[in-house]
């Protein structure tokens, strides 16, 4: 077994690690290696990049929802069989809980799995100066694991004399620069990067760029520095599987696509059986499904096209009033609104199953992570502890639900959220269910129960109504 592993990181967002991590990991597997890859914190659009380039699922690695021991579990099964693992930073290296620690931080990361990290430096408009950067990143801790860096937007006149000076004053290794790259530039809206599907004729870009790093970086120095990665191993939470194999619908398009990987995992771990379906595009939710999932996304983007689709909508709504136990994050909250603006503030009608209206914002509400506690019994009751989350967010609610209440993990602000009743919660708050592995179990023993209902009523829609 051998686990040869790399995280590029940089001093702050906006230095161009999304795109040098994708251009590396398209290198690697134009070398015909098999690369597995993660991304540090909750993002889930990166890990779509990255996904493009693979060709395999990208997992999230994230030291706020889960202890060191399971998140080197998540990070060797996933790396199980492959070559080699590229792991993405968010943020600056050390940034980590309410901007004031190094907790949940990509430095915590590379710590708790003792990932060699290689910190992109972004050189535009310095040139000595830089050094000076690195050399406050690399000894800002003792332990910072990191062991090289890229060099981005450099001159390549300037680079070799700017490489020496780095390797004898820093001590740290320099593998390559990037020179400044105007053909493949990923644009951004407001909740990060666009999609990858939006990006015209990405694949052959993202060949380019790692034909231009081929060229530019030392990729056998990369390959070799992530072959010094020792041996990591770790234990999953403990948690039960559900008899009966329930049936999940879960939703699954262009407007609903913010989905962490491992949340479906682990549903299938305990026995569910996950059907994917389109709002968009189908006309109603599968059939047979004991439970229903609406991630987040972009529906705000598609907001025409979701209301021009009223038989979903109302297949929606009246399976929901029937009992159907589904829980909805952030976009899929919002679906089921009464009513819901798009990015220019148009309204539409929506699921109609929560009252009131999802409208857009100004600005970034209620971002980051947060500790779910419950107020009022719902779905997954009142003893279910504590639920690791995180919000991101500009769009809000005339109703914004009060089973639960959100407290920041650093601070003191707290608020009210969710919308609960015994088959149901749906709020802003994101959801990684091995944070507390009691929200995947208890919502499927709730699908298992409303199967059951379901077939002593004779099958029929309506069996009781919870609300």
């Amino acid at each position: 077994m051998h686990q040869p592993r790399i995280l590029i990181t940089a001093g702050a967002s906006g230095s161009g690690k999304t795109l040098i991590t994708c251009g590396i990991l398209q290198a690697l597997r134009e070398r015909g290696l098999e690369v597995s890859s993660f991304k540090s914190g909750p993002d889930y659009i990166d890990p779509m990049f990255h996904s493009k380039v693979i060709k395999a699922k990208s997992a999230n690695l994230d030291l706020f929802f889960t202890n060191p021991e399971v998140t080197r579990y998540l990070f060797a099964r996933t790396a199980k069989d492959t070559d080699i693992s590229v792991m993405e930073g968010v943020m600056g290296f050390y940034d980590g809980l309410g901007g004031t620690s190094v907790t949940a931080s990509t430095y915590e990361l590379a710590a708790a799995t003792d990932t060699p990290a290689v910190m992109v430096v972004n050189c535009r408009g310095m040139s000595i100066s830089v050094l000076a950067q690195i050399k406050g990143f690399v000894e800002y801790k003792s332990d910072s694991h990191i062991k090289g860096v890229i060099l981005n937007q450099m001159s390549p006149m300037l680079y070799p004399r700017i490489k020496a000076a780095i390797e004898e004053e820093v001590g740290v290794s320099v593998y390559g620069y990037v020179p400044k790259i105007t053909d493949c530039l990923i644009e951004s809206r407001h909740l990060g990067l666009v999609l990858p599907d939006e990006v015209k004729d990405l694949e052959e870009k993202l060949t380019n760029l790692a034909a231009v790093l081929e060229e530019t970086l030392d990729i056998d120095g990369l390959i070799e520095l992530a072959g010094t990665a020792p041996l990591i191993s770790g234990n999953p939470p403990e948690f039960e599987k559900v008899e009966g194999n329930p049936v999940i619908a879960v939703a699954s398009d262009d407007a609903f696509c913010f989905i962490y990987q491992d949340n479906l995992r682990i549903l299938e771990e305990m026995g569910a059986k996950l059907l994917y379906f389109s709002p968009l595009a189908d006309g109603k939710v599968p059939e047979g499904a004991d439970g229903l999932l609406l991630y987040g996304g972009y529906p705000e983007l598609f907001a025409r096209e979701l209301h021009q689709n009223k038989i979903m909508r109302q297949d929606i709504k009246e399976k929901l009033e029937s009992g159907l136990p589904c829980m909805a994050e952030c976009g899929g909250y919002m679906y089921l609104h009464e009513q819901m603006e798009d990015m220019e503030g148009n309204t539409y009608e929506m699921a109609g199953v929560i009252s009131g209206r999802a409208y857009r914002t100004e600005k970034l509400g209620r971002f980051g992570y947060i500790d779910l506690t419950p107020r009022k019994d719902q779905l997954l009751g009142m003893d279910i502890g504590i639920i690791k989350a995180h919000e991101f967010h500009y769009f809000d609610s005339t109703n914004t639900g009060s089973s639960f209440l959100a407290r920041k993990p650093a601070g003191k602000r707290e608020w009210e959220c969710i919308c609960g009743s015994r088959q149901l919660i749906a709020g802003f708050p994101h959801l990684y269910y091995y944070s507390n592995p009691e929200v995947p179990y208890r919502f499927l023993k709730q699908c298992v129960s409303y199967r059951k209902l379901r077939s002593e009523s004779g099958g029929r829609e309506g069996c009781y109504h919870p609300y």
